[in-house]
């Protein structure tokens, strides 16, 4: 066994692992990949100010994200296909987030669906929505959403149309994998993978198979979740499914403050800064550079996290100490999970704690809310007004 010391360990394994159909689909951005790359090479050009003879002792990391208990500020970010990269990968992570004590979000495009998730798990987990065109499956998923007891809807704003990721169409991205010659020659090299497959639970979406009208296989269905994202969804329509499901709500793909004010308008719980991986709009900025700007348009009106670029906990604590109250891992997780499944995803939680913990302490901090721009170096015009 290895000896795992970052998220770039778990990366490794997870290349030589993971078939690379499902490799690119998470390890990649939409057109040339710029703010996929600058989500996290952005947290390069913040510094940390070292401080010595401080008393250490007592240290923790544990906090609240919308009023819940968490071991440390960072949920697992809602991930779609998970359980291609692992047999039940949603259930596994799942598991592992409630074990380690953080939020678990279920991605609408998941292979396990809410009820198995739910079935596997013993506690609430947050549940991610996409909003579609069809309002009565719409309705059903929240409906079900509820049933499972999920204790937070995530909403995603910034997938109204689908940005063009170049990888996935040249793979011909399904799930599961359609077998071309260039499909089954890399599956070949992947035989763990495979072996692992065969005694999964589900191979396709399961949130959607059986609960959609004309929607029994997977045949058609690429092309149906295509067409059926809601280019309508404006602020009024968000505001209908918040009350509709009558719970914490956590609005996914803000990068603008004007967006950020607009959250406030309907009465959102939180905003996440993201913008959705470097996955839609190639060529805008950074969720870490867009946090300033979002902090500064709404205070502490409402709870202001941070998803995208993520790899370390280096990059958690500048987040927060940036000013955010909650962060996401995606791919980091997913590497965890790819390379070793359940175990796998906790190691990656583990690396991110210690990697927290330890900054924390050597910035002269032994409390998540010690954690002000004060221990950064942060260039002056870092996240400043753009000119229009």
């Amino acid at each position: 066994m290895p000896v795992i010391t970052c998220i770039e360990d778990l990366k490794q394994i997870y290349h030589r692992r993971v078939p690379r159909m499902f490799y690119d689909y998470a390890e990649s951005g939409s057109w040339t990949e710029q703010t996929f790359r600058e989500n996290s090479s952005d947290f390069d050009d913040i510094y940390l100010r070292q401080r010595v003879a401080v008393d250490m002792t007592g240290r923790s990391t544990a906090t609240q994200m919308i009023g819940q208990d968490v071991a440390m500020p960072v949920a697992l970010a809602p991930v779609g296909l998970t359980g291609m990269q692992s047999a039940d990968g949603e259930i596994k992570a799942a598991r592992a987030a409630e074990k380690f004590g953080v939020p678990f979000t279920l991605s609408t495009m998941s292979i396990n669906s809410i009820e198995e998730v739910a079935e596997a798990t013993t506690k609430p987990f947050w549940f991610q929505l996409y909003t579609m065109r069809d309002t009565d499956y719409v309705s059903r998923l929240i409906q079900r959403a509820k049933d499972a007891k999920c204790s937070a809807l995530v909403i995603t704003l910034d997938l109204q149309i689908l940005g063009q990721r170049h990888k996935d169409l040249k793979n011909g991205l399904s799930a599961p994998p359609k077998l071309t010659p260039a499909t089954i020659a890399n599956l070949m090299t992947k035989w763990s993978w495979g072996i692992e497959m065969l005694g999964a639970k589900r191979r396709n979406f399961g949130n959607i198979v059986g609960h959609v009208q004309g929607i029994s296989d997977n045949s058609d269905l690429a092309t149906w979740t295509k067409e059926s994202f809601d280019h309508s969804l404006d602020w009024a329509k968000v505001a209908k499914i918040k009350e509709e499901w009558g719970g914490p709500v956590i609005l996914k793909g803000i990068l603008d403050a004007e967006d950020a004010k607009m959250a406030l308008q309907v009465g959102a719980d939180a905003i996440i800064v993201s913008n959705h991986g470097g996955r839609q709009l190639d060529g805008a900025i950074s969720s870490i550079r867009a946090l300033p700007s979002i902090l500064d348009a709404v205070g502490d009106q409402i709870e202001v996290h941070l998803d995208s670029g993520i790899r370390s906990g280096q990059d958690v604590l500048k987040a927060l100490a940036m000013g955010a109250s909650g962060t996401y891992i995606g791919r980091a997780f997913v590497y965890g999970l790819g390379a070793m499944g359940e175990a796998g995803v906790t190691k990656a939680l583990e690396v991110i704690h210690n990697e927290l913990d330890i900054t924390m302490a050597l910035c002269g901090r032994r409390k998540i809310d010690e954690l002000t721009r004060d221990i950064l170096l942060v260039p002056e015009d870092f996240g400043g007004r753009w000119q229009g």
